[in-house]
């Protein structure tokens, strides 16, 4: 069977799920059908000649190096054919973004023939794609007197790319629909349980939001077609929890425009908003998107006399709408004044400002933050080959400075990394910053997308001046099915060869690492000054700052080795009082969520960097407290250590590294041991007092200061969904925290999770530790719920088979995985049963494993939101509590939530978390975990 009769196979099965063709990557595919072009009597010439027109993916693939080629035969007059005029193939050409088109290009503008060379020349002009190889050829055409290419070069350096693009248009139309109240969680926009089918944009666009608001958004699309649908989250924010360019990707399928004839499914210029506004992550891939990201400020809390909010029976504010957007309310967005209109354009409803600063209507302008970041490289090389002046055709970038104003430390971490500032300027927040990136991670559920990105951008090779690049594999790491195996080798191939270290080998020489993404970049983070890109909003390492990035901002960083972004502004996070022994230090990190409530009434963090003053804890432990700040809706955040505590941590990230070469992890770049060599540099200078760790400066401003009072938490806290909250807008968000003595040991608990990027190797031990304890007390210990045990990582196994701990966990679980022949098909059904999963995300992630429809689950997890870890059933509402491990481990045993009385002893003599605020002496800060 040929490749082409396997083609026409998949469509028709694709036509039984209303689905087009789906776009074609293989270049021996293309062949076939460039074949049956050529074939003026083939049966299949028309189709062939489609597929190859509007439905070959441009870039790197394979198949646009078929396409490239034969479009340049075509343009030489090697091949005629008449469907395909040698100007339409210019045309197609310039539509395919890089790679093989800009090398056939080349080839035509360096070539012989003055007349094609000039056509070719023109549309030259037009892209911004281009590598060293590219560029190196026009620099040596140009030194050797070639006048096309200096014509070319003379193009890029007025950046003709850019400044000869439309610009945008004064006034946008846009037609509103309210796609839930509340905080919209970017698992509405593309579900977690749906991240097998990411990289096939129109199979994955139907997971959007429901069946239901797609016909919505198509009818209000008819009944306004001079309007553009904005996607809203009515009295909440949009977009938390992650960055999710498949949801960006999704809304622009459904509301945006395409960004080629020639390109399937590519939508972009989505426009979204919020009563809130955006998160912060997720705004920023909309901007990767050219698309409009809106604060609204359409509720607004209800003031008393003396102007003071007037709160409800819950102590929250109450609303009051200052103007509607219900779905149909006709909007008129003017991107001049940047204002927000009613239909009518005679009444101002709110400031747009934010959404239209200078690089944002740049970013609309090129259709994308990529076209901007090589477009400004290409003008600067350009500029110099020809030794002209840089004249730059984009907006200068902000550098804001003030005068005797101390550094935070994420301004101190980006002026170190600043690149293109001018000499001698030092940032402030505010400021637009260009800044190298140290490490990168990918993760499995959005690795293809950035794959695809990477070959949309015609890049073939990580970027030199990446210190360290993972690909992971533990979002699907729970259930080897079908999905994964058919995605996951691909993606291990694409990025082994693209120059990562990835968790699997696709070789199979080592043995697979489905370890938690998030917690093998904090061990290859090796600089408490790096910058950290990573495709997942819980990139939040305990040293550096760390970024939770789409899958094409990761591409980027991959690609280039940088990232742009303003500085955000920080806000201090300090301690004081004592840290009651049996309280575990993940109630910390949910009273500092509840006490900064209580101090300002808003979220102070939303945006913001939390710069926290943790001090005396490991990497491991800290990074409890930064992980979580994701939920917080923070931007990032930067965890403060002494100089003791951060070399002790480094030591045993190289040790973790060590063993990832040991196992045979290390590339041909030997990035692994370059890593351990950048931490034995910055221990010797934290030793010698060269450099010491990382501090903001005294007289630093920070936007706000919380303090938590370590002495107000004599109990543990839990996370709640609040399912039942008559306020819809309050439901499912990380803002209701509650002591466990609120459930008066009466909230009936279906399932225990311990496991995911919350958990380190002091969870697991704790987990041990109860169950011996319990046995010594009771003879035996029997679940009146499931328990499952998911270790982030396979070293934490291999340290408590050591230790003895996995032992006892063995003796009690009935279940336990087997890498050597993994889980096929998810669970669906639990006993009352201890569980040991494979090392990964596991129920947090919500696309393989879940919890029973219905159920109540206490977990240890990040995620809280709406049909991720459970769904709902019929009748009875799924819920997500999220507590401490020994918390959960005791309500398991339970099948309901302990009293304050039944914690305290279940967990005596177990060596907690010990905290203790820096400058104070704490007592045994390293507990059992080291």
């Amino acid at each position: 069977m040929s490749l082409y009769t396997e083609y026409l196979t998949e469509i028709e099965t694709r036509k039984k799920q209303s689905l087009h063709p789906k776009p074609i990557e293989d270049g021996a595919l293309v062949k076939e059908i460039i074949a049956q072009i050529k074939d003026a009597d083939n049966a299949h010439r028309a189709d062939s000649l489609k597929f190859f027109i509007y439905n070959t993916l441009p870039g790197t693939t394979s198949a646009a190096g078929e396409k490239a080629a034969f479009l340049k035969d075509i343009i030489l007059g090697d091949v005629v054919v008449d469907e395909i005029t040698p100007t339409f193939a210019f045309e197609l050409l310039s539509h395919m973004k890089g790679g093989p088109s800009v090398e056939a290009l080349l080839d035509l503008a360096l070539g012989d023939d003055l007349d094609i060379a000039k056509q070719a020349a023109d549309v030259l002009k037009t892209q911004v794609f281009l590598y060293e190889a590219d560029t190196d050829r026009l620099k040596a055409a140009y030194d050797a007197g070639n006048a096309v290419a200096t014509d070319i070069l003379n193009s890029y350096a007025a950046a003709e790319f850019f400044t000869k693009l439309p610009d945008i248009e004064e006034e946008i139309k846009v037609v509103t629909y309210i796609a839930g109240e509340g905080d919209i969680s970017t698992d509405l926009l593309s579900p977690g349980n749906q991240a097998h089918s990411r990289s096939d944009r129109e199979l994955h666009g139907k997971c959007m939001i429901t069946p239901e608001a797609q016909v919505e958004i198509q009818e209000l699309q008819k009944q306004h077609p001079d309007a553009r649908v904005m996607l809203i989250a009515e009295k909440g924010t949009m977009g938390v929890g992650s960055s999710r360019m498949s949801g960006v990707n999704n809304v622009a399928l459904w509301t945006g425009k395409p960004t080629s004839p020639y390109i399937p499914f590519v939508n972009n210029a989505p426009v979204v908003a919020g009563t809130n506004g955006i998160s912060p992550i997720f705004l920023t891939t909309v901007g990767v998107t050219g698309g409009i990201g809106i604060d609204l400020k359409n509720w607004v809390k209800k003031l008393d006399s003396d102007g003071n909010p007037i709160l409800n029976n819950d102590d929250n504010p109450i609303l009051e709408q200052k103007y509607s957007v219900e779905t149909g309310t006709i909007l008129t967005i003017n991107t001049k004044e940047k204002k927000l209109y009613n239909d009518a354009g005679d009444q101002e409803l709110v400031d747009m400002s934010s959404s239209f600063t200078p690089q944002k209507v740049e970013f609309m302008k090129a259709g994308g933050s990529y076209a901007i970041v090589f477009g400004k490289k290409l003008q600067s090389f350009a500029s110099e080959t020809l030794g002209l002046e840089l004249k730059s055709a984009y907006a200068p970038s902000k550098e804001i400075h003030h005068e005797g104003q101390g550094l935070t430390a994420v301004e101190k971490i980006f002026n170190a990394n600043a690149l293109g500032v001018t000499p001698g300027t030092v940032l402030h927040a505010g400021s637009d910053a260009r800044v190298k990136v140290n490490i990168v991670g990918s993760q499995d559920t959005t690795g293809l997308m950035t794959s695809q990105e990477l070959e949309a951008m015609a890049a073939t090779v990580l970027s030199p001046t990446v210190d360290g690049a993972y690909q992971s594999g533990c979002h699907t790491a729970s259930v080897w099915d079908f999905k994964a195996q058919e995605n996951t080798p691909k993606l291990m191939k694409f990025m082994h060869n693209f120059g990562l270290i990835t968790a699997r080998d696709p070789k199979g020489v080592y043995h697979s690492m489905t370890d938690v993404i998030h917690k093998v970049l904090n061990d290859i983070t090796v600089d408490d000054w790096a910058i950290i890109i990573g495709g997942d909003s819980h990139t939040r390492m305990s040293k550096g700052v760390a970024f939770g990035a789409d899958s094409g901002t990761v591409a980027l960083a991959l690609a280039t080795g940088e990232a742009t972004m303003p500085i955000p502004e920080s806000v201090k996070v300090t301690f004081k009082g004592k840290m009651a022994d049996h309280m575990d230090f993940r109630d910390v990190v949910h009273a500092t969520q509840l006490q900064m409530l209580k101090q300002f009434g808003d979220n102070v963090f939303q945006g913001r960097i939390i710069e926290v003053h943790l001090g005396t804890l490991l990497a491991d432990q800290a990074f409890t407290f930064t992980d979580w700040t994701a939920e917080m809706k923070a931007k990032a955040s930067i965890c403060i250590s002494e100089d003791d505590t951060l070399i002790e941590s480094l030591e045993i990230a190289k040790h973790r590294i060590q063993i990832m070469i040991e196992k045979g992890m290390e590339n041909d770049a030997n990035m692994l041991q370059g890593l351990i060599d950048i931490a034995d540099k910055r221990i010797a200078e934290i030793k010698s007092g060269a450099k010491p760790a990382l501090t903001a400066d005294d007289n630093a401003k920070y936007f706000a200061e919380v303090v938590v009072n370590l002495d107000e938490i004599n109990e543990p806290m839990i996370a709640d969904p609040d399912v039942s909250n008559a306020d819809v807008s309050k439901r499912y968000t990380h803002d209701t925290i509650r002591p466990i003595s609120y459930y008066k040991a009466e909230k009936k608990v279906d399932l225990g999770f311990v496991g995911s990027c919350m958990v380190h190797k002091g969870d697991v031990k704790i987990v041990a530790q109860m169950l011996r304890n319990l046995e010594k007390a009771q003879g035996e210990v029997t679940f009146k719920a499931p328990l499952v045990v998911a270790a982030p990582t396979y070293n934490i196994i291999d340290e408590l088979k050591e230790e003895g701990d996995w032992s006892v966990l063995q003796k009690y679980s009935g279940f336990e995985f087997d890498d050597s022949a993994p889980k096929n098909t998810a669970r669906t059904e639990y006993e009352n049963i201890l569980y040991l999963e494979r090392p990964g995300c596991n129920l947090c992630m919500g696309n393989q494993e879940k919890a029973a429809k219905g159920d109540t689950v206490l977990a240890t997890s990040t995620r809280l939101f709406k049909g991720r870890v459970v769904e709902d059933a019929d009748g009875k509402t799924g819920e997500s509590l999220l507590a401490s491990t020994p918390v959960v481990v005791l309500s398991a045993i339970l099948g309901r939530t302990p009293t304050v009385e039944e914690y305290i002893t279940a967990v005596e003599g177990i060596d907690l978390t010990k905290f203790a605020p820096p400058l104070e002496k704490p007592a045994g800060t390293l507990s059992a975990h080291f």
